[in-house]
């Protein structure tokens, strides 16, 4: 499965399909290579994460330890999760916030298009930053699209 797909995200199909298959076993195999998209992934159920780099006999021998019921995550990928494992992690509205920063908006438009306050997006921003380590809001984007916490 992979992450992006035309009318959904692979997470998403996948969450849809172990609904009804609950024992189906997926292996994201993606370009992605963000923390968060990695974390979200394997909460949802995937058994392994690979990139689409993998070596072809190397994806075989996941493909049969998946199917044989075990996980597999490459040192790679678990360096990757391991280096904000720790960290505090946005919350739903934090994320939406980002979201919309991303887009382009001002604190005034992300209250509107949120009804929320603009000195409620202030704080929601400034835990968002000191979560992150940003200095300013694209900083604090950017960081967002790099870890796969938001897509452009």
């Amino acid at each position: 499965m992979d992450l992006r797909l035309p009318d959904m995200s692979g997470i998403d199909a996948m969450v849809a399909i172990r609904s009804k298959f609950p024992e189906a076993r997926f292996i994201i195999l993606t370009t992605f290579t963000g923390d968060a998209e990695i974390q979200r992934a394997l909460e949802a159920g995937a058994r392994a994460y690979v990139f689409k780099t993998m070596p072809p006999n190397e994806l075989l021998d996941v493909i049969r330890q998946v199917h044989a019921g075990k996980k597999r995550i490459p040192s790679e990928i678990a360096a990757r999760l391991a280096e904000h494992y720790s960290d505090e992690r946005l919350t739903g509205r934090e994320v939406d916030i980002l979201s919309q920063l991303a887009g382009g908006n001002r604190n005034r438009d992300v209250a509107d298009k949120l009804s929320i306050s603009e000195e409620t997006v202030k704080a929601h921003l400034k835990h968002i930053m000191e979560k992150l380590g940003a200095t300013d809001r694209t900083q604090a984007v950017a960081i967002g699209v790099r870890r796969g916490i938001i897509q452009l």
